[in-house]
């Protein structure tokens, strides 16, 4: 039975009748994707899950005030963003000069297969939920301001009348229309011009062997290998870490100033975030006899190169279920 379907049964008091672990219940089923909301608006996992919390304390308070003329689902929505605008307003700064969003984390795949399944075989329902995960994505929205960004994603994600998404501003529905023209102008500005050439599936023959590639040539730290993979106006960035590297020889040089071509002793296990193919690595560590966390490389691929890596740090290898050390092999 539905949490909605519930509540009907218990008539006009609806919540109010419900005690806290009956409400818990109902509240779980909305986590994965109240939880994939407020990364979109906020652009951190961790961010994301406080707020969360948050809303689930902040619906339970407010139990009484829920009157049935919306889904109990929609009501979760409406404290979730509201939530999300208070953290921004609080203690959000502005992106980095250059673009860079140094909050940025990755979402694990494994967890956004969690997404309940509506509309999953309409192949545009799909496409439109890939695309609004994918770093590239998150990172353009985070130039927008909090509230033409909870308009954007409200209205183009989630497909919410303006109506209601007036209602929950507390505008009116052309400042919503108005905002929403400002925030799609404001989102194509940062955005790539092509989309990435990944969906996962086994189709992406292509994609895969340009991922093998490099991954050996990163192993063996051969920037000449590397060079030809990447597109002439490459990106690469490393949250939180400042700098955004723009160009291949920017990039290039980067490496080489940061001593990637001595680094040895390295393996690389293939992963996936945010629906972009990626590559943990892992080096040697003599005093632990194992090979530990190094880096993760998020890549987005199109035309057949390598567009964009974003690189995060070991702390995110967890969250992405990677095992936390890699046993010794025989030429250790």
């Amino acid at each position: 039975m539905s949490a909605d379907s519930r509540l009907k049964e218990l008539g006009g008091s609806g919540l109010a009748q419900v005690d806290e672990p009956a409400f818990s219940g109902l509240a779980e089923r909305h986590r994965r994707e109240l939880h994939v909301h407020c990364y979109r608006m906020l652009g951190s996992f961790q961010d994301a899950e406080d707020t969360v919390q948050e809303t689930f304390l902040r619906a339970w308070r407010r139990r009484e005030t829920f009157e049935g003329r919306s889904t109990f689902r929609a009501w979760l929505y409406r404290i979730a963003t509201n939530a999300c605008l208070d953290l921004l307003a609080e203690r959000r700064p502005e992106p980095a000069t250059g673009g860079e969003v140094l909050w940025l984390q990755p979402y694990p795949d494994r967890l956004l297969d969690e997404l309940p399944a509506d509309n999953a075989d309409e192949p545009e329902t799909v496409a439109l939920a890939r695309e609004t995960i994918e770093l590239a994505y998150l990172v353009a929205v985070q130039h927008l301001a909090p509230r033409p960004r909870a308009v954007l994603i409200l209205r183009d994600v989630l497909g919410w009348p303006a109506k209601d998404v007036a209602e929950l501003l507390g505008d009116s529905v052309n400042s919503v229309n108005s905002a929403l023209q400002r925030a799609r102008a404001g989102l194509r500005e940062h955005l790539p011009a092509e989309r990435q050439e990944w969906t996962g599936g086994e189709e992406d023959t292509r994609t895969r062997e340009l991922v093998r590639r490099y991954t050996d040539a990163s192993v063996a730290t051969d920037i000449d290998r590397l060079a030809v993979l990447l597109r002439d106006d490459v990106r690469c960035s490393m949250p939180p870490t400042p700098g955004l590297y723009v160009g291949r020889d920017a990039v290039l040089n980067d490496w080489v100033e940061s001593g990637f071509e001595g680094m040895q002793h390295l393996r690389a296990v293939p992963t996936s975030a945010n629906r972009q193919p990626a590559v943990a690595f892992y080096q040697w560590r003599e005093s632990a006899g194992a090979y530990l966390p190094l880096t993760i490389d998020v890549l987005r691929i199109a035309d057949g190169v390598i567009t964009e890596i974003v690189t995060f740090h070991d702390d995110q290898f967890p969250r992405l279920g990677l095992p936390e050390r890699l046993p010794a092999d025989d030429t250790e």
